[in-house]
C-alpha cells in the first residue's frame, strides 16, 4: 500500500503540473476551444473548486492502485509500459464515459476529443511514472 501511495503522490505533483501548464498553454494557444466553458453548464458558485484542483491526486491514487493490480500484465520498456498502460485505461474508462458525456450532455465533439485526449494524457504520464517507480 505504501508503494501505491507514494507513487501516486509523486504521479499527482507531476500531474498537476503538466495539468494547469496545459491548461494555460491551452488558454494561451487555443482560445477557441474554451469559449464553450462560458455555458451556464460549466458555471461554480466555487463550493467545490477544492475537488477540482485535487483531481490530479485523485486520479493518480486510484490509477497507482489499478497499477498495482495490472502491472504484470505490461512487458518492455518503462516508456511503452506507461504508454500502453494509458491507453488500456483510455479505451476502457474514458471511452465509454466520454461517449455517455456527449450522449446526454450538450457539449461539442471537439470538447470530447480534447477531454478524451487530455485523459489519455494523463494516464501515460501517470503510468510512465508508475513503471519507472514501481516497475
Amino acid at each position: 500500500m505504501k508503494r501505491v501511495l507514494s507513487s501516486g503522490l509523486i504521479a499527482g505533483c507531476i500531474l498537476f503540473i503538466v495539468s494547469y501548464g496545459g491548461l494555460f498553454l491551452g488558454i494561451r494557444f487555443f482560445p477557441q476551444l474554451f469559449i464553450e466553458y462560458n455555458n451556464p453548464l460549466f458555471n461554480s458558485d466555487g463550493s467545490r473548486d477544492l475537488l477540482f484542483y485535487l483531481h490530479a491526486f485523485v486520479i493518480s491514487i486510484a490509477l497507482s492502485w489499478f497499477w498495482q493490480r495490472v502491472k504484470g500484465l505490461f512487458h518492455g520498456s518503462f516508456i511503452f509500459r506507461g504508454l500502453e498502460f494509458g491507453a488500456v485505461y483510455a479505451l476502457v474508462a474514458l471511452l465509454p464515459v466520454m461517449w455517455i458525456t456527449f450522449s446526454s450532455l450538450d457539449v461539442t465533439i471537439v470538447t470530447i476529443l480534447c477531454w478524451f485526449f487530455y485523459g489519455m494524457v494523463q494516464a501515460v504520464i501517470a503510468g510512465l511514472v508508475f513503471a519507472f517507480s514501481n516497475p
